[in-house]
């Protein structure tokens, strides 16, 4: 029960970037053509798949959640991260921008580009050197072989 309570928290994170941030800009939130929906529901939809594989990844794998207070005890070199170190903050990145499709909202795609270059940084200067001090060579040599952002062709295979 206790995990359960854990993970549940967690889900402020994407809760508050999907859907409380995009209202607060929008105000008005609608459909603006059946077009745009359909379009926007694809990477909606491949987004959220990612962010479910990736959040199952974090629980079973890492033993830990995707909250940056309650890490992973695991280094998770496991299914999508075998092709892209950060494929949760992809999956949202990919959900913002089927969003801003869904809505026709610039705003909404300009706010995907904010929360970008935000976890682009806090990666580079807050993430990455406390999983290196966490995980050392292991995870050297996991972030010499997988991009932070684009995924690989091929998984990566440490052994």
């Amino acid at each position: 029960m206790k995990n359960l309570i854990k993970h549940l928290v967690s889900l402020i994170l994407p809760v508050t970037v999907l859907i409380i941030v995009p209202f607060l800009i929008e105000k008005h939130i609608f459909v603006r053509s059946r077009f745009s929906l359909y379009l926007g529901l694809i990477p909606v939809l491949a987004g959220l798949t990612i962010m479910i594989i990736t959040i199952f990844s974090f629980a079973t794998v890492g033993k830990g959640t995707l909250a940056p207070w309650n890490p992973t005890r695991k280094l998770v070199i496991f299914g999508l991260y075998r092709y892209v170190r950060n494929p949760m903050i992809l999956g949202v990145l990919i959900v913002l921008t089927g969003e801003s499709l869904i809505l026709l909202s610039l705003n909404i795609l300009i706010w995907a580009i904010v929360f970008f270059i935000i976890n682009t940084l806090y990666f580079m200067f807050s993430e990455e050197p406390g999983l290196e001090k966490r995980f050392g060579e292991e995870y050297l040599e996991y972030r010499k072989n997988v991009r932070r952002w684009i995924p690989r062709l091929k998984p990566y295979n440490p052994d």
